[in-house]
C-alpha cells in the first residue's frame, strides 16, 4: 500500500496525518498471523557467519575451535518438554529440552598455527568439549533425536569415535567428567533396564493436597514445579542415572552404584573414591530439585560407601537469603589424594541472626574415616568466618587457599589467606572491598587443571596471577598482574591499551611470560593472540606493545584470524558519556549513533537499561564497559536500532542507592530522576530529539519500562520484554528487595506498575515468553499487565511467544521480536507527531507534579 501527503497540509499536519497513516498500515500488517521478518539491514546482521568458541587445552598445546549456530529453528523448540522440579526435559533423548549445541570442531596447535577439521556425525548437535588431565583427549556428547551419545577424540590426530553402548542421561547433574587416569570417564548413564514410564492416568485418583504446619517457610516464586503425584513419577523416571567407569578408547563400561538421582558425582583427586549426593522422597511442590533431600556419601572406587557426611532434609525452612542447616559447599582439597572440605552455617543458616561467626570451614582426609579411630571422627576446623562464606580457592602448593566472606549490609568481601596445612599460621587479611567498586578490583586468580584433573591457582614460586578488567573513569583496560603471597603486592605485567580491548586468557609459561589474550577494536573482530616477554629499551618502546616491569613488554603474535562478518556495523559511532542527575549521583550510557551520521542531527533516541542497587553513590556512578570494544549485534538486541537511524543510549545507569533493607521506598523516584538526566544529556549534546524518546528494558529493566512510564512524561513509548509488574505475585522479595509484602505493603504497591496501570498513557509494547522460566516472571505477570492497561484505556501491545523461555532463542522468534520492537518505534517515536509547547531545555514534569 502506498500513501501519497497531499502538499497542503501543514507542517504540524503533516506528521500527525503521517503518524496516522503509519498506524493504520502497521495495524493492518500487525494483524495478520504468522512470524514476521525484520528490515533487510537487520537481517544480513542476523544471517552473518558466526565466529568460533575457543577451549584450550589443560597443556596449552592446543585450541579447540568450535562453531556453534546463531539461532535454533522454532521447530527444535518444539521437540516435547516436561517441566519437572525446576527442570525441562526432552524426554525423548532423556536430557535438557533446550542446550547450546555446535557443529563444527577444529583443532589449531598454538606452537605453529596449524589446524586440523574433526569430522562430526552427520547433523551433529555437540556439546562443548571437555578436555582430559594433559590435554591429549577431550570428550562430547551429541544429541541425536532418540538420545545422547558419547564421544572422545585424540588431540594429536584429531580423529573422534562414539563410544558404543554409551547411552548419556543428562537430565540432572554432570553427564560427564574425566578421571584423574586422563584415560576413564565418569558418565551418567540411562539406566539399561528402565522399564516403559506408565502413562498418566485419564481419570483422577484424588485431590492434590499440600500442608503446612505452621512454621514459617517462605518461597521465592519458582517455576516449572511438580504439581501431581505423576509428576514426582515422571521426574524420578527421567532423572534417575547409573553411574559408570567409560574407557576413552575402549569403550569399556563398568557401572558403580545403583540407579539413582545424582546432584553430585565427583572423583577425588587420586581417583580412588567418589563423592556423592543422591536425590530422593519425599519431593516438593513448593521448590525445585536443588531443595530435595539428599544423602551425601563418600563411596570407595566400586561405589561401597565409606563415609555418610549428612543426610540433608528439604529446605522448605531456609529464610530468603539464608542457607541451609548442615555441610555444604562440599568438595575435594584438588591437592590431595582425598581430602573433603566442606562449609557449615554457625547461624542456623539465618542472615537475620546475630552470632559472632556465621561460617565455618571444615576439612577431613576419608583415610582416617576408613580407620574407624575415634581420633579420626572429628574433623579439622580450617576458619570461621563473621560473615558469610563468599569463596574458597586453593591454591596449587604449600597449603594456601584464599577464603572469602561477604557482608550483604555493607557489600563488603573481605578475602585472608589461610594455611590448611600449618593452623599455627594465623589467616592473612588480603583484601577488603565493596563488591560493586570496580575501580578498586584487585583482580581474579588465574586457575589451570592440575595433572589429577583438579582446578588450583596458579603458583610461580610465591607468586600467583590476578586478571581483572582494569575498570577506571575512562572505561575498562583488562590486566594481568603478578601478585607475592608473601609481601601481599601486585607488579603490573600487563594493561591493555587504550585504544583496544585486550583481555588476558591463560598463561602459556608458568612464570607469566608468556600468555594468550583476547583483542578487539572498534574495527578489528575479537581474535586471540599470544603475548611473548622481550625486554625493551626505552627509545624504541611503543604503546602498542604495552610495557612491563623491569623494563619488558609482551610482543604480541596472533594465534586466530576471525573476519569481520559484519563490516556495515563498522560505520557505527560509539562514545562514553558521563553526567550527573539533580541528586548529585553520576552516571553514564554508551552514545551510539548511526551509520552516516551527520553531526547536529537529532534523531529518535532509544534509552536502554536495568536498574541497580547500592550502597552509596560513589560506587553507583562507576563506569562499566569499554568503548573500544568491537560493534557486534546480535540475538534480538536493541542496538539493531542503530540500523534504522535511531540513536540509543546504551547501559544507561540507573542506579538506586540506600540502605539494603529499604532501598527501594525510592525507586521510583531514583530511576525518574536518573532518566530525566540521560534525556537532559542526549539532547544537550544535539543528539537526541526530545520529544522522540523511547524506553525499553529487558527483565528488570521491563519493570523499570512500565514504571516510568507509569511515573513521567519523559518518553514516547516503551518497550518491555519478560518483566514482572505486579509485585504481590512475587511476596517474598524481588531483586535486592529483603522485605516482603506484608512488611512494606506501601512499597510493594507503588513500585507496581499493575496498580498504576491507569497512568500508563504511553504506547507501550509487551513481549513475554509463553514457556518463561526465570524466577518471578510468569507470562502471567505481561498478561495481566495487558488487561490492566488495555481497561484503563492505555495504548498496549502483547505479544506472547510460544516455546520461548525468559531469554528467546529460536531464529522465527528473534526475527518477530525485532520486527516488533522496530514496527512500535516507528509508529509511536520516530515518526511521533510533535506534543505540542514543551521545556526543549529542561525536560517534562513527573505526572505526579501535573
Amino acid at each position: 500500500m502506498r500513501f501519497v501527503m497531499p502538499r497542503h497540509f501543514s507542517r504540524v499536519a503533516r506528521p500527525v496525518a503521517l503518524a496516522a497513516l503509519l498506524s493504520l498500515s502497521c495495524l493492518a500488517a500487525l494483524a495478520q498471523g504468522g512470524y514476521r521478518k525484520p528490515p533487510q539491514a537487520v537481517s544480513d546482521v542476523l544471517n552473518a557467519p558466526i565466529t568460533p568458541t575457543a577451549f584450550i587445552s589443560p597443556s596449552r598445546e592446543t585450541v579447540l575451535l568450535a562453531t556453534g549456530v546463531r539461532f535454533p529453528a522454532i521447530a527444535d523448540l518444539a521437540q516435547p518438554m516436561l517441566r519437572l522440579a525446576g527442570l525441562r526435559i526432552n524426554p525423548n533423548t532423556s536430557g535438557p529440552h533446550r542446550t547450546q549445541y555446535f557443529v563444527a570442531y577444529t583443532l589449531k596447535r598454538v606452537s605453529d598455527g596449524a589446524e586440523t577439521k574433526i569430522t562430526l556425525p552427520p547433523g551433529a548437535h555437540a556439546s562443548a568439549p571437555s578436555w582430559s588431565p594433559g590435554g591429549k583427549r577431550f570428550a562430547f556428547t551429541n544429541t541425536t533425536p532418540a538420545g545422547i551419545e558419547l564421544w572422545a577424540g585424540d588431540a594429536a590426530t584429531g580423529r573422534v569415535q562414539k563410544l558404543r553402548g554409551v547411552v548419556v542421561n543428562a537430565v540432572y547433574g554432570d553427564p560427564f567428567q574425566w578421571m584423574p587416569d586422563a584415560q576413564t570417564l565418569l558418565v551418567q548413564l540411562v539406566p539399561a533396564a528402565r522399564p516403559k514410564l506408565a502413562p498418566a492416568p485419564s481419570v483422577p485418583v484424588g485431590p492434590n493436597v499440600q500442608e503446612s504446619s505452621g512454621k514459617a517457610a517462605p518461597v521465592r516464586t519458582y517455576e516449572d514445579l511438580l504439581k501431581t503425584a505423576y509428576d514426582e513419577d515422571q521426574f524420578e523416571y527421567y532423572a534417575t542415572a547409573q553411574l559408570a567407569y567409560v574407557d576413552a578408547t575402549t569403550g569399556k563400561i563398568t557401572n558403580v552404584g545403583q540407579p539413582a538421582i545424582y546432584d553430585t558425582a565427583r572423583p577425588s583427586p587420586d581417583g580412588q573414591f567418589l563423592l556423592t549426593s543422591r536425590v530422593h522422597r519425599p519431593f516438593s511442590y513448593l521448590h525445585p530439585v536443588n531443595d530435595f533431600p539428599q544423602e551425601v556419601e563418600v563411596w570407595d572406587k566400586q561405589g561401597r560407601v565409606v563415609h555418610k557426611l549428612a543426610s540433608l532434609p528439604l529446605q522448605d525452612e531456609v529464610p530468603i537469603d539464608g542457607v541451609q542447616v548442615g555441610p555444604r559447599r562440599y568438595g575435594w582439597r584438588p591437592t590431595e589424594p582425598a581430602t573433603l572440605v566442606w562449609v557449615e552455617a554457625l547461624d542456623e543458616g539465618n542472615p537475620k541472626k546475630q552470632v559472632p561467626h556465621r561460617d565455618r570451614v571444615l576439612m577431613q582426609s576419608v583415610a582416617l574415616w576408613m580407620t574407624k579411630a575415634p581420633s579420626g571422627a572429628a574433623p579439622k576446623e580450617l576458619i570461621r568466618t563473621e560473615h558469610r562464606l563468599q569463596g574458597l580457592q586453593w591454591f596449587e602448593r604449600s597449603g594456601l587457599a584464599f577464603v572469602a566472606d561477604y557482608n550483604r549490609d555493607t557489600r563488603k568481601s573481605r578475602t585472608w589467606i589461610v594455611n590448611a596445612d600449618n593452623p599455627s599460621d594465623a589467616p592473612r587479611l588480603v583484601w577488603e572491598r565493596n563488591v560493586q567498586d570496580r575501580y578498586n578490583d584487585p583482580g581474579t586468580p588465574l586457575t589451570h587443571v592440575l595433572a589429577n584433573g583438579q582446578r588450583a591457582i596458579w603458583q610461580s614460586g610465591d607468586d600467583i596471577f590476578l586478571s581483572g578488567a582494569g575498570s577506571s573513569r575512562a572505561g575498562d583496560r583488562p590486566f594481568l598482574d603478578r601478585f607475592n603471597l608473601k609481601t601481599l603486592k601486585a607488579e603490573r605485567l600487563f594493561q591493555s591499551d587504550a585504544q583496544s580491548y585486550e583481555a588476558p586468557v591463560t598463561l602459556l609459561k608458568d612464570d607469566g611470560s608468556q600468555f594468550i589474550t583476547r583483542r578487539e577494536t572498534p574495527i578489528e573482530p575479537s581474535n586471540y593472540f599470544i603475548r611473548t616477554r622481550v625486554p625493551v629499551r626505552g627509545d624504541d618502546f611503543s604503546g602498542s606493545t604495552p610495557r612491563g616491569i623491569d623494563g619488558f613488554s609482551y610482543q604480541s603474535s596472533p594465534l586466530t584470524n576471525f573476519p569481520d562478518t559484519t563490516p556495515q556495523l563498522r560505520a557505527i559511532k560509539k562514545q562514553l558519556v558521563t553526567y550527573k542527575r539533580k541528586d548529585g549521583v553520576q552516571c553514564s550510557f554508551t552514545l551510539y549513533l548511526p551509520p552516516n551520521y551527520k553531526e547536529g542531527t537529532r534523531l529518535p533516541t532509544v534509552v536502554w537499561a536495568y536498574p541497580l542497587e547500592f550502597n552509596d553513590a560513589d560506587t553507583a556512578g562507576q563506569v562499566s564497559g569499554s568503548t573500544q570494544r568491537f560493534t557486534t549485534i546480535g540475538g534480538y538486541s536493541h542496538l539493531f536500532f542503530l540500523l534504522e537511524g535511531y540513536a540509543v543510549l546504551d547501559n544507561t545507569t540507573m542506579p538506586v542507592v540506600g540502605d539494603p533493607e529499604k532501598v527501594n521506598d525510592t525507586y521510583v523516584d531514583q530511576i525518574v530522576m536518573s532518566a530525566q538526566a540521560a534525556i537532559d544529556k542526549a539532547v544537550e549534546m544535539g543528539v537526541a530529539d526530545r520529544d522522540r524518546v523511547g524506553v525499553g528494558g529487558h527483565s528488570y529493566g521491563a519493570f523499570m519500562t512500565a514504571n516510568l512510564l507509569a511515573h513521567s512524561d519523559l518518553f514516547r513509548a516503551g518497550i518491555a520484554r519478560s518483566g514482572a509488574y505486579n509485585r504481590t505475585l512475587t511476596p517474598f522479595g524481588f531483586q535486592s528487595e529483603r522485605r516482603t509484602l506484608w512488611e512494606a505493603a506501601e512499597m510493594y504497591i507503588r513500585v507496581s506498575p499493575f496498580m498504576n496501570a491507569q497512568r500508563i498513557k504511553e504506547p507501550i509494547l509487551l513481549v513475554h515468553g509463553e514457556a518463561d522460566d526465570n524466577t518471578g516472571t510468569f507470562p502471567i505477570q505481561s498478561e495481566r499487565m495487558y488487561a490492566a492497561i488495555r481497561g484503563n484505556g492505555g495504548t498496549v501491545r502483547l505479544v506472547m511467544l510460544p516455546l520461548e523461555a525468559h531469554g528467546y532463542q529460536a531464529r522465527e522468534t528473534t526475527e518477530h521480536v525485532l520486527y516488533e520492537m522496530i514496527n512500535w518505534f516507528d509508529r509511536y517515536v520516530k515518526h511521533a507527531p510533535p506534543r505540542g509547547s514543551r521545556d526543549t531545555a529542561g525536560g517534562s514534569a513527573t505526572k505526579e507534579e501535573k
